[in-house]
């Protein structure tokens, strides 16, 4: 038997259709039947009304469903009235249409249905559920994993929705019976995972799917969708050109599911502090990551659609719930747990109480058998095991003590590739006030965070994931901006006047070409950069130009800013202007993020949002205290940095420092900022680049300013606010300028008190040369901003920073490598 459309043309065979249970499957008098077909999307690319003042219209208000085709496409048999059928062609049409869970419609056609059909379809219905009710008896975890949701009737594997899904706003999860509108059936887009997975569709817990397949998230825009099966749309005009519904058809979805344990509050906040660790390893353009709450655990279809499962809860797990993660695993699942009571293979989780919540010294020991030595937050539990080791996998980490007790296994299972990581170190916790106990710990543990995201990147790599570095950020336009309006028309003025015919200036480094306002049709490129000039609709969550102008009180430095959310380096920007420009105008390149930014010697400087990033131009007269120590500038703008913070009230105890010879620390632990300085002698004028970059919100995966804010609240109890990336780079500017004055004037006398009181290496002892090398006092700066340091022989040495570089963890001063 078959549905017949219109056209007596067969739509599809009954065995591939499966009947919602909770449906009556009568057609009442003056309804319309008809088919849907749909492709799944996932993630945050839903349906959007065309536009604003258009409203959705939903799939489940105006009709009742009867029987699904599960699969790619996903087709819905459903009922009708006249008005409703019209209500939803229309809002077809008109791209308003919303189906539930991230299925996108492509199609509608009314069909005719047989009476001997609907009679078939339900009678096979009937039978299955008889069937599916006794249950195998060579049912076993190893080899027939038990499973969830009712199986389709007949032969074809069912294909459906796992967990891509997006829960519903107010985080409905399905978790509840939808309730019963007046058709009889429940309200549909509040299913967690997919349509036949809701509440009224899974009466049967016993009933069980053989494979779950969904197509990946990724956007294919030249994938073509198969347009060739029988049903006739009314909209085939329509629906090959919709943007955004083309999905890849071909392997598992990029799922990463995070089980956190019951819900509740703690859970919740647990799922987030695992979410963001996870986000930083992988690129979220690659990888999906969903809460896998406990109901849907046990009765939604979401293992076939998981890469990885993470369990990051101390709860003891349900019998059943751990018997579906067995399944999992005996599927061939890959499975994370961290800190967690979740066990297999004869592993025991033993509870050691002198450990508990405690910074420990760990080795761990990668596949490759290099190892990484770190400090990390235990759990107080150590992994054990009554027999041998021997099946374990490379990839293990222990304790350095006596009983080198065991934190992290790698422990393969069954026979399909299953494999699980378990870990009783806690590289889920950034190290803050929250899970430290004190300082030291504190200090600890962010002296480790980069080896933490090591492990936990070569963690995750070992369970099947892609940890490469996120793709580059594509260019954005520069705005030209001033922080007083006094200098815009003489800049606008001087532009006009600069500017070849295109409007362009030429330098050796970047071409910038100045329009009125910027448009996807103009091509942005590392050479090539559009500067927009009308900016009265500028706005940037990462920059706000009024906190600049407030907090910038210079006479001449930082008034012209050029500003980009994204650029190669804000070194090049200011190339082909720095000669030309007024002093009076003084020049700043502002970033968000660079794609090429650049350290000293050919070292890389990675910038992510949250860094302030700036090139300064600055012109210091040869013939003056500063132009005839041009070393200097260095000091200056690292001691800026420094000053800039520890100047606001309240805020100076904060343990920012400056380290020769260009960066700024986290006491002398960490580093977080550096200068660069790039001087061109022109006439009797240097011309000075000074770029700099200093961590003021990204904590990972180093340490920034306002981790050093939070610690000190938590020390002090204070509740000083949280610094902006604008705030401080205005201030460090305004800054910097009171400094040249001061040197300009006093000399290095002027300035040296105020940077031997923040400097970290006050008679700090160090070796030149290597380990062995002979031991020195650091005695100060010489008159020309070199090191001095003090041998035991008593002759005082300059160290110059262009030959040197200063290894402050092992204490050393080591020639460069040229």
């Amino acid at each position: 038997m078959s549905f017949f459309g219109g056209d007596d043309k067969s739509i599809d065979d009954l065995n591939k259709w499966a009947l919602f249970l909770v449906s009556p499957f009568i057609l009442e008098a003056e309804h319309v039947a008809f088919v849907t077909e749909s492709i799944w999307v996932q993630g945050e690319n839903l349906q959007r009304p065309s536009s604003s003042s258009e409203t959705l219209v939903k799939w489940s208000d105006c009709c009742l469903p009867l029987a699904c085709r599960p699969g790619d496409p996903y087709q819905l048999i459903a009922e009708a009235s006249v008005d409703d059928f019209s209500k939803l062609g229309v809002a077809f049409l008109e791209d308003r249409l919303q189906m539930a869970n991230g299925l996108i419609p492509q199609k509608i056609v009314s069909v005719h249905l047989q009476d001997s059909a609907l009679k078939e379809l339900k009678d096979q219905a009937s039978n299955k559920q008889a069937e599916i009710l006794q249950p195998s008896p060579e049912a076993s975890v190893e080899n027939k994993p038990e499973l969830d949701v009712m199986e389709h009737i007949g032969q074809e594997e069912l294909k459906v929705l796992g967990p891509e899904a997006t829960q519903q706003k107010g985080g409905a999860s399905g978790s509840e019976p939808a309730g019963e509108s007046d058709r009889g059936v429940g309200s549909l887009e509040l299913c967690h995972l997919h349509l036949s997975s809701c509440h009224e569709c899974l009466e049967l817990e016993n009933s069980t799917i053989e494979s779950v397949k969904f197509a990946s998230a990724e956007n294919i825009p030249d994938l073509p969708y198969d347009y060739s099966g029988s049903l006739e749309s009314i909209a085939d005009d329509v629906c090959p050109e919709r943007e955004g519904r083309r999905v890849n058809i071909t392997g598992k979805a990029p799922n990463i599911l995070l089980y956190v344990g019951s819900d509740s509050q703690e859970a919740l906040d647990r799922f987030q502090q695992v979410r963001s660790v996870l986000a930083d390893c992988v690129d979220t353009d690659s990888y999906t990551l969903y809460h896998l709450p406990e109901e849907s655990a046990l009765r939604d279809p979401w293992s076939d659609n998981c890469l990885l499962l993470v369990i990051a809860t101390r709860e003891s797990l349900p019998e059943d719930l751990s018997r579906k993660f067995m399944a999992y695993l005996s599927q061939g699942g890959k499975v994370l747990g961290l800190s967690s009571s979740f066990t297999f293979a004869g592993f025991q989780v033993t509870s050691k109480g002198a450990l508990q919540e405690t910074v420990q010294n760990l080795l761990f020991s990668k596949v490759d058998q290099s190892q990484v030595k770190l400090s990390v937050l235990s759990s107080g539990c150590v992994y054990e095991h009554p027999g041998e080791w021997l099946s374990l996998g490379k990839l293990q980490g222990h304790l350095e003590n006596e009983d080198k007790d065991r934190l992290i296994v790698q422990v393969p299972f069954g026979t399909c590739g299953g494999e699980a990581i378990l870990c009783q170190v806690h590289l889920e916790l950034p190290p803050s006030s929250s899970v430290v106990r004190t300082p030291e710990d504190f200090d600890l543990l962010k002296s480790s965070n980069v080896r933490r995201y090591e492990v936990l990147k070569e963690i995750l790599t070992t369970l099947g994931l892609s940890c490469d570095v996120q793709q580059v950020p594509a260019l954005t336009p520069l705005y030209l901006l001033s922080a007083a309006e006094e200098i815009r028309d003489p800049l606008m003025q001087w532009l006009g006047k600069r500017v070849d015919p295109e409007g362009v200036i030429q330098s050796s480094k970047v071409s910038l070409k100045f329009v009125s306002s910027y448009t996807s049709e103009i091509e942005i490129t590392p050479a090539a950069i559009p500067v927009v000039t009308d900016v009265e609709a500028f706005s940037s969550e990462n920059f706000n130009l009024d906190i600049y102008r407030q907090n910038l009180q210079t006479k001449q430095l930082g008034k012209v800013i050029l500003f980009a959310e994204v650029t190669p380096t804000t070194m090049s920007l200011l190339d082909g202007l720095m000669f030309e420009m007024p002093q009076e105008m003084g020049l700043i390149a502002i970033a968000v993020r660079q794609t090429q930014g650049k350290g000293r010697g050919r070292n890389a400087w990675l910038s992510p949002v949250g860094c302030a990033l700036s090139t300064l131009l600055v012109s210091i007269p040869l013939r003056s205290q500063l132009g005839q120590r041009i070393p200097f500038v260095q000091h200056l703008m690292s001691l800026a940095v420094v000053e800039a913070v520890r100047s606001i009230p309240e805020y100076q105890d904060i343990d920012l420092r400056v380290k020769w010879p260009n960066d700024i620390y986290y006491s002398d632990l960490m580093k977080l900022g550096g200068v660069l300085v790039n001087s061109t002698l022109m006439g009797e004028t240097f011309y000075i680049l000074i770029g700099c970059g200093f961590n003021v919100t990204n904590s990972n995966p180093t340490i920034c300013i306002n981790d050093l804010i939070l610690e000190y609240n938590r020390q002090h109890g204070t509740d000083l606010k949280p610094l902006r990336t604008d705030f401080l780079i205005a201030r460090t500017v305004t800054v910097l300028e009171k400094l040249i004055d001061t040197f300009q004037d006093k000399g290095p006398n002027g300035v040296l008190p105020l940077y031997y009181k923040y400097w970290v290496h006050s008679a700090q002892q160090v070796r030149l040369g290597s380990s062995e090398g002979p031991t020195v006092s650091i005695v100060g700066l010489d008159d020309s901003g070199f090191l001095l340091v003090h041998q035991e022989g008593g002759e005082v040495v300059t160290v110059h920073p262009d030959g040197n570089s200063f290894d402050m963890l092992r204490n050393l001063i080591i020639p460069k490598q040229r």
